[in-house]
């Protein structure tokens, strides 16, 4: 694949397309990358199998994220409560 220091993995285009497109692709493929699965929070096992379906290699589970990244803000704010992290409970006692 082709690779430069300055465009990166879009390097591989060369001077097609334009610089403006070809800059949008790198912002979606650097987004792609270090991925965690919202369960087991396993780093890059997941595979996008259509858009906005994501599939983690290593559990199994399959759910809804954004069409380029596996989630989204909005849906990192209505995860359901099994998958959040358990926060510190402060009780006074």
């Amino acid at each position: 694949m082709g690779r430069t220091k300055s465009v990166g993995p879009v390097g591989r285009f060369g001077p097609r397309y334009g610089a403006t497109p070809r800059k949008r692709v790198l912002a979606i493929e650097l987004k792609k990358k270090g991925q965690r699965c919202p369960k087991c929070k396993s780093l890059d096992t997941l595979k996008r199998e259509a858009a906005g379906i994501w599939v983690c290699k290593s559990c199994g589970i399959k759910f809804a994220g954004g069409a380029y990244t596996a989630q989204t803000t909005l849906g990192k704010t209505l995860l359901p409560e099994e998958l959040k992290a358990p926060k510190a409970s402060s009780t006074k006692e």
